[in-house]
């Protein structure tokens, strides 16, 4: 199992920006993709990104040009730079770590990744 601890949410303004953290601990972290994915009030969880071992990426349309996914095996670490931030943008965010190692694609699905972080929390406001 890893543990995952996420930092940088706040409170920003209509096309602002923020970069969130997400620091890993416990088994080997660089073999496994890790995604980010937000959880709004009275909505389901979404998808935002992901990252491979292999720094393959992929973004939900919604991020597409506006966020930057990242990732340092050295310090354990993933980031996601948030820029152009809009209102729709607020949720809790949450960073999670692949079931599997070594997969080339970044995957979608939330019931791929096993260990989640507790999430922290982004509020645009307009």
């Amino acid at each position: 199992q890893v543990q995952l601890v996420e930092s940088g949410g706040g409170l920003v303004q209509d096309g602002g920006s923020l970069r969130l953290s997400c620091a890993a601990s416990g088994r080997t972290f660089g073999n496994y993709a890790m995604g980010w994915f937000r959880l709004a009030p009275g909505m389901e969880r979404e998808f935002v990104t992901a990252i491979t071992w292999s720094e393959n990426t992929v973004y939900a349309d919604s991020v597409e040009g506006r966020f930057t996914n990242s990732r340092d095996n050295a310090k354990k670490a993933v980031y996601l730079q948030m820029n152009s931030l809009k209102p729709k943008d607020t949720a809790v965010y949450y960073c999670a770590s692949d079931l599997r190692p070594y997969r080339t694609f970044p995957n979608r699905a939330p019931s791929e990744y096993g260990s989640w972080g507790q999430g922290t929390q982004v509020t645009v406001s307009s």
